[in-house]
This record gives C-alpha cells, sequence and structure tokens, in this order.
C-alpha cells in the first residue's frame, strides 16, 4: 500500500489542461477533490427527489475518477475527444496500466476492492451520472474562473461549452434541473469583462436542450 498512498502526491504535481495559459493552476488532486464535493451535492438534491444514492459508490467512484491519470497525465480536453476511438484507447491504457499495478502493488486482500475503484465511474448508474455531470460542473467552473478574469485563450469558451453541453444532455435529472435553474444564473450573475457574451453563448445552447423535451 506504501506505493499507493505515495502515488498521492503524484497528483499534485499534474496540472490540468496543460499547455495553455491560466491564471489560476488546478492539479487533478484538487480537481478530484472538488468532484467528489459537488457529487455529495448532487447526491443531496437526487435522495431530496425520491432517488436512492448508493453513498459508498458515489464517493468512490468520485474520489479515484482520475487517480489513473498518474500513469498518462492529464491530457488536452481537445485532444483527448477529438475521435471516439483515441478516447477509447486512451481509457484503455489506463485500465491496463491501473490493473497492472493493482496486480503488483496491492495487496491480495484489498485488490477487488481497489480494482473496482480504479475502473471507469462513469456508467449508467444513477452514481455514474452524477459523477459525470460533476466532473463536467467543476470543468465549467474551472473554464469561468478563467473567462472571469479575462483570459485571452479561446480554449476555455470551447472547454465551456463543451461542459455545458454534457451536463445539459443528462437534463432529465433532479440534480442538473437545480443546477441549471438555481446554481448557473448565480455563476453568470457574477460581474466580469465578457459577462453578455457568456451569457448569450449559455442562452444558445439552453434553449435547445429545453425545445429537445
Amino acid at each position: 500500500m506504501h506505493q499507493y498512498l505515495q502515488s498521492l502526491s503524484n497528483l499534485e504535481t499534474i496540472q490540468r489542461a496543460p499547455g495553455f495559459f491560466k491564471y489560476q493552476n488546478h492539479s487533478v488532486a484538487a480537481h478530484s477533490f472538488k468532484v467528489a464535493e459537488i457529487a455529495q451535492f448532487l447526491g443531496d438534491v437526487e435522495e431530496n427527489a425520491g432517488q436512492t444514492v448508493n453513498w459508498r459508490a458515489l464517493y468512490e467512484k468520485s474520489l479515484n475518477h482520475d487517480y489513473n491519470e498518474r500513469f498518462i497525465g492529464d491530457i488536452k480536453t481537445p485532444v483527448k475527444y477529438a475521435t471516439t476511438q483515441l478516447r477509447e484507447m486512451l481509457a484503455d491504457v489506463e485500465h491496463k496500466l491501473s490493473q497492472n499495478f493493482v496486480q503488483n502493488e496491492i495487496p491480495a486482500e484489498f485488490r477487488a476492492a481497489y480494482s473496482r475503484r480504479l475502473s471507469e465511474g462513469k456508467d449508467d448508474t444513477l452514481e455514474g451520472q452524477i459523477l459525470s455531470v460533476a466532473d463536467k460542473i467543476d470543468l465549467l467552473y474551472e473554464s469561468f474562473g478563467e473567462i472571469q478574469k479575462g483570459n485571452p485563450e479561446p480554449v476555455f469558451t470551447d472547454i465551456y461549452q463543451e461542459s455545458l453541453r454534457t451536463i445539459v444532455a443528462f437534463k432529465a435529472m433532479a440534480s442538473v434541473q437545480y443546477f441549471l435553474k438555481s446554481v448557473l444564473p448565480e455563476m453568470l450573475a457574477e460581474p466580469f469583462t465578457n459577462q453578455e457574451k457568456l451569457q448569450e453563448l449559455t442562452r444558445n445552447i439552453l434553449p435547445a436542450a429545453d425545445q429537445s423535451n
């Protein structure tokens, strides 16, 4: 277990959105913590709406969802999602490296648990869907923070739109409806230079989602 515990510090040194100018850097370790906190909130909303949340599964998925990036680093979002084939290849490499790590470094009595924890968490379960949304909400906030500070890199506007479109794709979930109706408007009410432009981009995404209901 020493190798696993020591490797947690590696996640602090892996920076997200590499290769782009940023006013604020975010590590994979910080991202994992924020996603777990966001997933916790979304789980609360789902539970209040009558859903049964498997909290153990939700915490395991959210805390560990990017652990495998210690093997290949954080790939730029535009590159990672360039093609379905590339995304699947990267996921396969991550899975094989993580399973090899589990077999070689994790004591036998804990292997089943860590094999589960380090596997892909974004599945069709409620907890997997919450993870998918929480991951994109944090990415939305990271890109929003750069836009708010006046970062001239256009990639952050692209990331904002891609993140919001993914969140909207889960609009049937009570937690997503709550986020879109109660949280997102507060975000866009924050004062910043490109406020009107970002509000317009958001409006162009949200009506399309409403029309598809």
